[in-house]
């Protein structure tokens, strides 16, 4: 993989987190089965410690030695994120939903969009 494709998928990441970030001021869990129903101040700690195993795994296969497990990992990654955008617009009608603000939606379809970009890149390139 070229440098710069790297690059872009590390852009990619980049803004997934920074969601992640507005996701807790935004307090996410209130959309999310499991979470919303819980008591505020224990879903929102639920919600923030999950996030380390699930940015450690992401990491651990990011930066795996096997180029194949790398490979694998962007495509889901990417797919993951253009499925997590159709998600975020089809619950922008919740009462609860609270990722109106233009920050929010630019982190949101944004982040899918280089998303989308990256895989295509990907795929083409190998």
């Amino acid at each position: 993989m070229t440098g710069a494709v790297d690059a872009l998928f590390y852009v990619v990441v980049a803004g997934f987190i920074a969601h992640e970030l507005d996701a807790v001021h935004k307090r996410e869990w209130r959309l999310l089965f499991v979470l919303r129903g819980m008591p505020d101040e224990a879903a929102r700690r639920a919600f923030v410690l999950l996030h380390v195993p699930l940015f450690a795994v992401l990491l651990w296969f990011i930066a795996h030695p096997d180029a194949a497990v790398r490979y694998g990992t962007m495509l889901g990654a990417d797919a993951f994120l253009v499925v997590h955008a159709v998600l975020h617009w089809r619950l922008s009608g919740h009462p609860r939903y609270e990722f109106h603000a233009r920050h929010s939606r630019l982190l949101i379809f944004g982040t899918a969009a280089l998303a989308a970009a990256h895989a295509l890149v990907l795929v083409l390139v190998g």
